[in-house]
């Protein structure tokens, strides 16, 4: 049996986990009740703002720990729950999240919170010894420095959930050795496929969150439609896989069935293929090495047409290149590429700046950067408070 924390159970990732391991069970034709199942959930966390989900997840799923990140809403759950006679135990802010990382009987910990908050809590994990299924980018665009030396140094397998690195890691559970030549890690295009940058002055938030084949939270479906998420992925992909940034090529297949590829040095090209559901990838990742029963549908190829390949827009979508830019600058780069992301975003989504000034914030905050190399991370701490401090004063 393994047994697993969620750290961002309410969240699009974190609901899609709970069905996963839901459908699974029932797939496999165990209790209604879940008892018996291969996997156990032991903590959830969740930052507070759907507390009814969070609920229902912990009457459902029974875990042992629960953390609400904002502590008022903690409190609130904790009178929720016993007025209903359950005595879950409730923490609150960063001890609580470490808490639940670090609870002893888990075996695996699904980092599926939003931004940096995930870092702290996975750094603890891997010194626990827990293994990690990897859906927080930012563990490792700003840490993979510390990541990676302290996963191996204990013994921790990083499983990744984002749908291409997910690919890529399948696709390379054959390669015995063999030198890898190139990571072509595709992209769908996001809902501003094709467009100019004069056709996306004047884009609204509504615009940017109809992507056209996956459905996810705010934050990456804006990431998305920029093509900062793939820039945010190209990194994640150089620690991931021990690449360097010319070996990562970015390729637009519109239609996502091709997840990503990976190609050999005699010239062979390994993809792995499936409809555009998140499930697939979580359920790799929590039952690795298994293959468990299709929780998604499957790929009808009598109904695809064609599968179509497109070179990115470096020019209408800066976000991508800037990416580059941060990888081989290094050191805290990557860290301000992210933060000043994530203010952008979040500024854009209140409707204060403009669409293409996403990118824009990003190339200025690069700009002004004095880079350290191999910071710590209270260093990287800093360094995304000193973004957000400086993008605050230019409003």
């Amino acid at each position: 049996m393994k047994t697993i924390a969620i750290l961002g159970s309410t969240g699009s990732i974190g609901t899609q986990t709970l069905d996963v391991i839901r459908k699974t069970a029932k797939e496999e034709g165990e209790e209604k009740e879940l008892s018996g199942q291969r996997i156990k959930v032991a903590a959830l966390a969740a930052g507070g703002r759907n507390l009814e989900l969070l609920l229902r997840q912990i009457q459902e799923f029974s875990p042992e720990l629960v953390c609400v990140y904002e502590e008022a809403k903690a409190l609130e759950l904790k009178i929720r729950l016993s007025e209903i006679g359950n005595h879950t135990e409730v923490l609150a802010g960063m001890d609580g999240l470490i808490a639940c990382a670090t609870l002893p009987e888990v075996n695996i910990v699904v980092t599926a919170l939003v931004g940096m908050i995930g870092i702290r809590p996975t750094i603890e994990a891997l010194k626990a010894g827990k293994d990690i299924a990897l859906a927080n980018k930012e563990t490792l665009v700003t840490a993979g420095h510390l990541i990676l030396p302290l996963a191996k140094k204990n013994g921790c397998a990083i499983l990744p959930v984002d749908s291409e690195h997910s690919a890529i890691f399948q696709a390379l559970q054959g390669r015995a050795g063999n030198k890898l030549h190139k990571i072509l890690l595709t992209a769908s295009g996001g809902p501003f496929r094709g467009k100019t940058r004069e056709e996306l002055k004047h884009v609204t938030v509504e615009d940017a969150l109809r992507h056209p084949n996956w459905s996810m939270g705010k934050k990456i479906t804006i990431d998305s439609s920029t093509m900062v998420n793939k820039g945010l992925e190209v990194i994640e992909a150089k620690w991931l896989f021990d690449a360097e940034p010319e070996q990562i090529q970015v390729v637009i297949q519109p239609q996502s069935i091709i997840h990503s590829m990976i190609e050999y040095e005699d010239g062979a090209v390994l993809a792995q293929l499936g409809t555009p559901d998140m499930k697939l990838p979580i359920q790799y990742a929590l039952y690795y090495p298994e293959r468990k029963s299709a929780v998604c549908d499957r790929l009808d190829f009598y109904q695809i047409s064609s599968i179509e390949f497109r070179k990115p827009d470096y020019e209408t979508f800066p976000g991508l290149p800037l990416a580059y830019d941060a990888i081989k600058a290094g050191g805290s780069m990557p860290t301000v590429y992210n933060a000043a992301n994530e203010w952008a975003v979040a500024a854009f989504l209140e409707r204060k700046i403009a669409y293409l000034d996403i990118a824009e914030i990003i190339r200025e905050s690069m700009e002004r950067h004095s880079v350290i190399m191999h910071p710590s991370l209270e260093e990287i701490l800093e360094t995304e408070q000193e973004v957000y401090r400086i993008l605050e004063e230019r409003k």
